[in-house]
C-alpha cells in the first residue's frame, strides 16, 4: 500500500484543513495511506507562530521521507508547500511527484 504525503494550503485556516480532510479520505477510498500533518499538527502547534510553524515544517520534511509519492493539491502553492515539494524532489525525484489541480482528477484517472 502506497504512503501519499498531502501536500496542500493550509496557513492556519480551518477551511484548509477541511479540504484536507476530504482528500485524505479521497486517497483512503483509493487504497493509499494519506499523510497530512497539516491536518494532525494544527489540533496543537499554532501556525501563526514562527517557532511553532519552523518545527512542523522540519516535522514534514521528516514524514516525506517516509512517503511514496507527494501529491499537490489545487492552483495555490504556499511557501510551506514549495519548502516540501523541494524536499521531496531532492529525497525522491520529480516522478513521484503528482499535481491535482481539482479533485475530480483523482476520480477520472483511476
Amino acid at each position: 500500500m502506497k504512503v501519499i504525503f498531502v501536500c496542500s494550503p493550509f496557513q492556519g485556516k480551518k477551511e484548509n484543513i477541511e479540504k484536507a480532510k476530504k482528500y485524505c479520505r479521497m486517497l483512503v477510498d483509493m487504497g493509499y495511506i494519506p499523510i497530512a500533518p497539516h491536518v494532525y499538527f494544527s489540533q496543537f502547534m499554532n501556525d501563526h507562530n514562527p517557532e511553532d510553524r519552523r518545527k512542523a515544517l522540519n516535522m514534514n520534511k521528516k514524514l516525506l521521507e517516509f512517503c511514496n509519492e507527494l501529491w499537490v493539491f489545487g492552483d495555490e502553492i504556499t511557501e510551506g508547500m514549495r519548502e516540501e515539494i523541494e524536499y521531496f524532489k531532492k529525497i525522491k525525484g520529480d516522478d513521484k511527484i503528482k499535481w491535482i489541480k481539482e479533485i475530480e482528477e483523482l476520480v477520472i484517472n483511476q
